[in-house]
């Protein structure tokens, strides 16, 4: 299922799409590349544990240029593409599970078969963010011949040495008893608050938040509880695609070593490891979320090797 919205900037339309995983309808957003550029490749974009896709990846705040990520990529010739999961934003919440990190990735593979019919596109240029980076490199282990390359921004492996996880931890208890936890204008804040104050402007902050809270006023606690009690859920080495870890200065999820001990078992000699100074948890969000922008772009756009 497919309908054209006309799009406020005018640089692109996005488009609305349905897939399904059995009885569940998973809700997808394409932004096509802008007409007269160069087909530069497929981009998915993979939310985070506390907000549905567009207000993630399409947010629209005046006076800040190219806010959506979606229009800015779009805008440099890739086909861009983002999805709800199950439990999340627009798509179906009916089941009585806490839609947990391996779920999720069960989504990215229904989407990705979805743009695989609807393009021909059978390799995706693969972006995850916080849980949504654990949820790609999940379905990236299951479907490496569906990745071209990987971006794991705000990602966690171990969870040793998180302060963001070691106080989540503190409510491990009440996440394991229910489904779903409560969501308003202070958490969204909260977001920006927890690591280094001042990273995003205040008019970003509160778009977000409203975009978040127009779709959902509860989030399912399955990625919680995971990066709280079941870390790792990723093995390195059955990552042999070309591997970018993004890890922003002041960002409380992971540790620096932890992350780099992570890098250094990826297989593929085609990886980096950037770090982004003035970024604390929500890269696409921050003051400086042109320099993510760039960085991505060149791990997207980057030649493949030619060996002798």
């Amino acid at each position: 299922m497919t309908a054209d919205t006309p799009h406020p900037s005018g640089t692109t339309e996005g488009r609305e799409h349905w897939t399904t995983k059995g009885d569940v309808k998973l809700f997808m957003w394409q932004k096509p590349r802008v007409e007269g550029t160069h087909y530069a490749g497929t981009v998915l974009f993979v939310h985070g544990s506390s907000m549905a896709s567009q207000p993630t990846f399409d947010l629209q705040v005046p006076g800040r240029p190219y806010s959506s990520a979606m229009d800015w990529f779009s805008a440099q010739g890739f086909d861009t593409w983002t999805l709800d999961n199950e439990g999340y934003g627009r798509s179906s919440k009916h089941r009585p599970i806490n839609n947990d990190i391996s779920n999720g990735a069960d989504d990215i593979a229904c989407a990705a078969a979805f743009i695989e019919a609807q393009s021909g596109v059978k390799k995706l240029l693969v972006y995850g963010i916080s849980s949504g980076a654990l949820k790609a490199a999940v379905f990236a282990q299951r479907h490496p011949e569906c990745v071209a390359r990987l971006a794991l921004d705000a990602f966690v492996w171990t969870g040793e040495g998180s302060p963001t996880l070691e106080q989540r931890r503190k409510r491990l208890p009440e996440f394991l008893k229910i489904n779903r936890r409560p969501i308003d204008r202070p958490f969204v804040r909260s977001v920006f608050e927890r690591d280094h104050p001042g990273t995003a402007d205040e008019a970003t902050i509160e778009a977000f938040a409203d975009a978040i809270l127009s779709l959902d006023d509860s989030m399912p606690t399955g990625t919680y509880v995971d990066m709280c009690s079941k870390l790792p859920l990723v093995d390195p080495a059955r990552l042999d695609v070309p591997v970018l870890v993004m890890r922003g200065e002041y960002d409380g999820i992971a540790s620096v070593e932890d992350l780099i001990a992570f890098y250094c078992r990826l297989p593929n000699p085609d990886k980096q490891f950037t770090v982004m100074p003035g970024i604390a948890h929500a890269s696409f969000q921050q003051k400086n979320y042109k320099m993510v922008y760039h960085i991505l772009h060149a791990f997207f756009s980057q030649p493949a090797p030619v060996y002798p």
